[in-house]
């Protein structure tokens, strides 16, 4: 610090390593939910389409296929997305620090220049 004009901030990685878990429990626990759900509402809208021969209960038991199919194919993308987020501190810095210039235009072209 040449005239008390620069700062340097140096931040830490904070360790959310069991939120993250936890967050995950949580979502993974609420699609098996939603997919069992589902489950149910395709077998009772099957149910009443065979009864009522009505093709609007088809219609909606095919978007309720649809709907299971992709609750189930997000939590796959849940599956990789965690393989990867557990990953990345390995390969992540453990530091990241930067540097704040804080002062006029004029301070920081007369430090440059001397440097």
């Amino acid at each position: 610090m040449s005239n008390g004009t620069e700062k340097l901030y140096q931040t830490n990685q904070i360790d959310s390593t069991p939120d993250v878990d936890r967050d995950y429990e949580y979502q993974r626990q609420n699609f098996y939910n939603l997919v069992e759900r589902g489950q149910d509402a395709i077998q009772g809208i099957l149910d009443l389409a065979q009864q009522s021969q009505h093709p609007r209960a088809y219609e909606v038991a095919g978007q309720l296929i649809k709907q299971v199919g992709d609750v189930t194919e997000k939590l796959g993308d849940l599956q990789t997305k965690m393989k990867k987020l557990k990953e990345v501190p390995n390969d992540a810095p453990k530091n990241v620090t930067n540097a704040l210039f804080v002062g006029s235009t004029a301070e920081l072209q007369r430090m440059l220049k001397e440097k």
